[in-house]
């Protein structure tokens, strides 16, 4: 069966959108009902339904994975969280509650040599990277 753990590992962020929306299309395109035997695009199996809804949650984890390498980079080049939280249609806060709750759940992984988890070391200098949440 698919789950997103399975999939997280076969599929990059690029590979999980073509494969998704190779599915999606198809579930759009289908016909469904009596004439369905028939129609060029068959509905989707089980199997790739689940599929379909399996790949939607790797994207998403994998976009919100990357959104926060994105901030870490932010921070590194000088931007504060009203620039942040700006770029990402929130309040200041709420980008460094989002941020500090990504390092909290890196922290707890091991890190296994891909790109889930931060040792003690790495949580620290993340820590101090992000800082305050009230700096302008």
């Amino acid at each position: 069966m698919s789950t997103p753990e399975a999939l997280e590992r076969e599929f990059t962020l690029r590979t999980a959108v073509a494969r998704y929306d190779e599915l999606a299309t198809r579930h759009a395109l289908a016909v469904t009902g009596p004439e369905a035997a028939e129609a060029a695009t068959p509905t989707l199996t089980r199997e790739e339904s689940l599929e379909l809804l399996a790949l939607g949650e790797v994207i998403a984890r994998k976009a919100a994975y990357g959104r926060q390498l994105v901030v870490r980079s932010a921070r590194a080049a000088g931007a504060s969280w009203s620039q942040i939280g700006a770029a990402l249609g929130s309040s200041k806060q709420a980008a460094w509650e989002a941020h500090h709750r990504w390092i909290d759940e890196q922290a707890r992984r091991a890190p296994d040599g891909g790109h889930w988890g931060l040792t003690p070391e790495e949580e620290s200098a993340a820590r101090t990277l992000a800082g305050p949440s009230d700096d302008a």
